[in-house]
């Protein structure tokens, strides 16, 4: 299948219905998934970041929920699946796109939080290669940088530091801006390419 690219992006504000929790670093997590929950956001979630919002009374579905297949391998694969990836790249404005996911039943993702494993602290602390590559993280940059190319139709949060002016924005109630999104999307893929 050929790309098509659209003529132009959507500028408006973005409403978040559904969002894709997983991080490594959880500071703030409980706060930003409570703000989401307050504002209708149905949250999706990965193993321990779904136990954290959990035990706080948060409601939250596990990411298997969504692609009906268990994690696996230890944990190394919980959301490479088209479920979520077709979910956080689908382009709700191009009805060629919103025709496909509905016939496939994937639901649009509209918010993606991640954040990666410490790898280059793992590293500096001389451990062995096999330690070393247990946090080498290929879910999380995926989710990232899908959600970064994607960021007229969804928000990254990529950094916990970014939580407090994202929930500023929502609690206004009328969408995440354009400019917020893009500058989001910026410092993603600046994070994963360091």
């Amino acid at each position: 299948m050929a790309l098509k690219p659209l003529s132009s992006l959507p500028t408006t504000p973005l409403k978040i219905n559904r969002a894709l929790l997983s991080v490594s670093d959880k500071t703030n997590i409980v706060e930003l998934a409570q703000s989401l929950h307050d504002n209708g956001v149905v949250l999706i979630s990965t193993g321990g970041t779904a136990k954290v919002i959990s035990e706080a009374g948060i409601p939250v579905k596990d990411v298997s929920e969504v692609t009906g297949f268990q994690e696996c391998l230890d944990g190394r694969v919980k959301t490479l699946h088209p479920m979520v990836h077709g979910g956080i790249l689908a382009r709700t404005t191009h009805s060629d796109d919103v025709e496909e996911i509905e016939k496939l039943g994937i639901t649009p993702i509209e918010l993606v939080v991640v954040n990666l494993y410490p790898f280059k602290n793992k590293i500096k602390e001389d451990s062995s290669p096999a330690v070393a590559t247990e946090f080498i993280d290929i879910g999380g940059p995926t989710m990232i940088r899908a959600a970064a190319k994607n960021f007229a139709h969804v928000s990254i949060l990529s950094n916990p530091s970014q939580y407090e002016s994202f929930i500023e924005e929502l609690v206004k109630g009328e969408g995440i801006s354009f400019g917020m999104r893009k500058k989001l999307a910026k410092d993603a893929f600046n994070q994963t390419a360091d």
